[in-house]
């Protein structure tokens, strides 16, 4: 497997790069921060995830081994690809996204192209504990807890209404509920889901 490639860069585009080692050239498909940040032409050192399929062997790298680690991070959640974890961290650095994650920011990740509401909450559910510590585990401020919290309470009545119980009573049930910030969605809906079964 390869995990690091130092080498001249002798073609550039957005999407890729051809990395000449010692003779080899290997092609390499990056995110739009890594590009930016590479010279066009001269000696760069990429960390590589190497992706390998039944029909494919594809090399994606990162200018930092915090980024390559996030991407990892992304493919773990169900239905990320390489091409969509490639594309949100063309679009948010490691950090952002850590940020956004652990604090249940889904507004925050939807302004992401190619990532609705549905796969911002799944990356939340699946990424939040995860990406808090990558942030280093520090608890967001009061503020952003109780909005976090707030958030986590209109999207259960929505999941609720989404699956039949009217909105009145699904607020009901959600209203009652006291919960740390940190909490799933998961969690928020079967225990209102509870409630509502009494």
């Amino acid at each position: 497997m390869i995990a690091l490639l130092t080498g001249e860069v002798v073609q550039r585009q957005t999407e890729n790069i051809v990395i000449d080692v010692g003779g080899v050239g290997y092609r390499v498909q990056i995110p739009l921060s890594t590009f930016y940040a590479l010279p066009e032409q001269g000696k760069v050192q990429l960390h590589i995830h190497t992706h390998v399929k039944e029909d494919a062997f594809n090399l994606f790298g990162f200018l930092s081994g915090e980024e390559k680690d996030f991407f990892a991070l992304l493919l773990s959640v169900s239905g990320v690809g390489p091409k969509l974890a490639i594309n949100v961290l063309s679009h948010m650095s490691a950090t952002e996204l850590a940020t956004a994650l652990a604090e249940g920011d889904i507004p925050r990740l939807t302004s992401i192209p190619g990532i609705g509401k549905k796969s911002a909450e799944r990356l939340t559910l699946e990424l939040q504990d995860k990406a808090a510590a990558f942030t280093g585990g520090d608890s967001p401020p009061a503020a952003q807890k109780t909005e976090h919290t707030t958030g986590l309470r209109a999207d259960a009545v929505s999941a609720l209404v989404n699956l039949g119980y009217k909105e009145n009573l699904a607020q009901k049930a959600v209203k009652g509920l006291d919960f740390p910030p940190q909490t799933a969605l998961e969690e928020v809906l079967r225990r209102a889901l509870q409630r509502l079964r009494k």
